[in-house]
């Protein structure tokens, strides 16, 4: 590695990895969540859980077992996300056990996560009500540890993946619901879609619901909708097949844009908001 690659920008770093688009998920929009992996047998073979988040936004922590959790949400050094995250994993490898990674440097030997992780797993994500999974499970539950937890807790905005459209995560954040969908498809293409659906009043999950923009992070496409307060995940997940198959449908269309659904895009554009 050169010495200026540190600082090369890589739009989609995890491109390649089973499951990008929840790992994804995990790094934009879910408060708690965990992802299950390995690394390779030159690193060892060694049980890695990849996190949303860990206290103090520590980096990485070597668990008393031997295992090591690293949080994706954390400040990574560098232009390639992934090489930031395989370099804490790297690091972490080398503390004695029951010791977190409080900041990350990178070297020429830095490995992607590409490189140091097992791909063969098959990254299943799980979305947690808390943040209990940074405990260590022999760690004593003193009243500094339950505190420092439950203010973690408190401020956990309820987000659950929904059933029947994958990586896709219904988010209660207050005043307002949303879904979030994580797509492999450009930006454009997916403006398209909500264009020729929104041209035939089709472009909604279900009553009340409103398309309201889309972001781009870590190389893939998020629309967002609006939902009515108190539809929760059950009331997407009721409209869930239909939607996706008719979403998906407009999204492969590879038909021009009609004078109306031009129209139609051109206010979609105008009104579109920088979500974050």
């Amino acid at each position: 590695m050169s010495p200026t690659s540190h600082d090369a920008l890589v739009l989609r770093p995890f491109e390649g990895l089973p499951n990008e688009r929840d790992l994804v998920a995990m790094r934009q929009l879910i408060p708690a969540a965990t992802m299950a992996a390995k690394t390779t047998a030159e690193y060892g073979a060694v049980d890695v859980e990849i996190a949303t988040i860990l206290p103090m936004a520590w980096p990485a922590v070597r668990r008393t077992d031997g295992s090591v959790t690293v949080g994706i949400q954390a400040g990574y050094p560098g232009g390639d996300l992934s090489r930031g995250i395989g370099q804490a994993i790297k690091q972490a490898l080398a503390l004695e056990p029951g010791n977190p990674i409080t900041t990350v440097t990178l070297d020429d030997e830095a490995p992607r996560l590409q490189e140091i992780l097992d791909l063969d797993g098959d990254f299943a994500i799980t979305v947690h009500d808390t943040f209990e999974f940074w405990l260590d499970p022999s760690a004593e539950r003193t009243p500094e540890i339950e505190s420092s937890i439950q203010q973690a807790n408190d401020s956990i905005m309820p987000t659950r993946p929904v059933e029947g459209l994958e990586h896709a995560y219904w988010v209660d954040a207050g005043p307002k619901e949303h879904l979030r969908w994580v797509l492999e498809a450009g930006e454009e293409k997916v403006i398209d879609a909500v264009t020729r659906l929104h041209a035939r009043r089709e472009s909604g999950i279900g009553e009340g619901t409103k398309y309201v923009g889309s972001f781009r992070a870590e190389g893939l496409a998020i629309p967002v909708w609006d939902l009515p307060k108190g539809s929760g995940v059950e009331g997407v997940e009721a409209e869930a097949e239909e939607f996706r198959a008719r979403f998906i449908e407009a999204l492969e269309t590879e038909e021009p844009l009609t004078a109306l659904e031009r129209r139609a895009r051109g206010g979609i554009v105008a009104r579109q908001v920088t979500l974050r």
